[in-house]
């Protein structure tokens, strides 16, 4: 693994570290400070993901939700193995300005393609395919995105969405979700119990 990627994840997991401290001292303060928090898929995902990226070779990745860029480091990295792009999405921009800072540091800001807006607006226009897809954006906008993207998915391509278990006050959009998925009939899926718990799935054409 590379050493600043290595580097840049230590400041990572050093946050969540800090931030735990915090959530646990104060529980309902998290409602009222969500926006500072990474509240990152967790390493286990990190790898996971980062681990398909490279296994199915992809090479135009989509993120939705970048936050403060934990998630961006792994796909990123990983499409600096492949020889990808990283096309990544978010409404906050002092959130991607940190993300963007930590990668370029890290050497993978020229992976990433960053995009501040409103992501199903930007998705219109947007030219696919997609080979890998993380949701990690407000859940009740997971069912709008998919089918925005569904349509520019290359053969055998991933998607990965987080939140599928917790917090369980995302739940029933989590589940709305996850039923929108099982009608695309050439989705295969499953709900994967690591991190907040992510539904993967995978297109067969």
């Amino acid at each position: 693994m590379d050493t600043k990627f290595q580097a840049l994840l230590s400041r990572y997991h050093a946050r969540i570290a800090e931030e735990d401290v915090l959530m646990k001292a104060d529980p309902a303060g998290v409602s009222r400070r969500r926006d500072e928090f990474l509240l990152a898929v967790g390493p286990e995902v990190g790898r996971l993901m980062h681990a398909l990226i490279i296994g199915r070779g992809a090479k135009r990745i989509l993120e939705l939700g970048t936050s403060y860029g934990y998630s961006t480091a792994f796909l990123a990295d990983a499409a600096r193995q492949t020889g990808g792009r990283v096309y990544t999405m978010d409404l906050v921009a002092n959130k991607q300005k940190y993300a963007r800072t930590q990668l370029e540091e890290a050497g993978l800001g020229a992976q990433v393609e960053w995009m501040l807006g409103d992501a199903t607006q930007m998705l219109k226009s947007l030219e696919g395919p997609f080979d890998f897809v993380l949701l990690d954006l407000w859940k009740n906008l997971y069912m709008p995105c998919l089918e925005l993207f569904y349509p520019k998915l290359a053969q055998n391509a991933v998607i990965v969405a987080d939140n599928m278990l917790f917090p369980e006050i995302v739940r029933a959009d989590a589940e709305a979700y996850r039923a929108a998925v099982t009608r695309k009939r050439n989705l295969q899926s499953v709900l994967l119990p690591i991190g907040n718990g992510i539904e993967l799935s995978c297109l067969w054409n």
